[in-house]
């Protein structure tokens, strides 16, 4: 997942406001408390970044990726 994925996706299933909102101000505990911005900047993986956010906000994995979106590949290690 790119970067610019990730901020469609926030969009798509937060509304741009809300979510917007949710990347500056929501911690994430599994990521040190950072928050969305925070974890990005630091160079934690989109799709890490992402996965962590929507366990938080108990986002289902049916919905997580959008509509008729895919999860993208997880990246190699």
């Amino acid at each position: 997942m790119r970067e610019r994925e990730f901020w469609e996706l926030l969009e798509e299933i937060f509304g741009r406001s809300y979510g917007r909102s949710l990347a500056r101000d929501q911690q994430l505990t599994v990521l040190e408390n950072m928050s969305v911005v925070q974890a990005l900047e630091a160079g934690v993986e989109p799709r890490t970044v992402w996965n962590v956010l929507c366990d938080q906000m108990d986002v289902p994995d049916a919905k997580r990726w959008g509509k008729g979106h895919n999860a993208p590949p997880l990246p190699a290690r």
